[in-house]
């Protein structure tokens, strides 16, 4: 006998259910509408992914001069500051994590497209890891939030760049696409 598990409220169901037993919802498994929706969701992040780092993630004015700096200015400007610490964590966050995740999610949605099986622990365990890091990508829009709205001087005003908003944009569909991967798909398409 083969079982399922419903995405809803977690029951197990037998695979010749077409719902639920306990909440009723559909089980069965769209692994290629799945599949579509999570690459249509990453391609739609890594669109993003290129304006937020190519435009201002924070714009600065102050006595009438303007200053705009993108991620990478920033953390140019932390080392030759000398603030190795917060050079290297803004890197990592802002640069590094986001490029880690967009490759891990096509790593899995390409293996889960053409039924690769090898190393499925180690794709569940990514995947796991990718859905677990989605909300922190987004401190640095934190960050910018905050100053915004903490430094209110009479001559100095930050705002946000369109490289936050497309930043922040980068981030939700990066988490959307991992939540559209129907987990499920790896043991369906390696139990055959």
């Amino acid at each position: 006998m083969s079982y399922i598990r419903c995405n809803f409220c977690g029951a197990t169901n037998l695979r010749s259910r077409k719902r639920c037993r306990r909440c009723g919802m559909g089980v069965e498994i769209k692994a290629k509408k799945s599949l579509q929706t999570a690459f249509a969701f990453l391609i739609a992040a890594v669109i993003f992914y290129i304006p937020a780092n190519i435009y201002p993630i924070l714009e600065t004015t102050k006595f009438g001069k303007r200053q705009a700096s993108t991620i990478v200015e920033g953390v140019i400007a932390m080392y030759q500051a000398g603030d190795y610490p917060v050079a290297f964590i803004i890197f990592v966050a802002s640069i590094l994590i986001p490029f880690v995740k967009i490759a891990a999610l096509f790593y899995i949605i390409f293996s889960l497209w053409h039924n690769r099986c090898k190393r499925l622990e180690q794709k569940v365990w990514l995947y796991h890891l990718i859905e677990l890091t989605g909300p922190w990508s987004l401190i640095d829009v934190f960050v910018v939030v905050i100053l915004v709205a903490l430094i209110h001087f009479k001559n100095i005003a930050i705002i946000p760049g369109i490289g936050a908003t497309s930043f922040a944009l980068m981030v939700v569909l990066t988490m959307l696409s991992a939540l559209a991967i129907d987990v499920r798909i790896l043991g369906e398409r390696c139990e055959r």
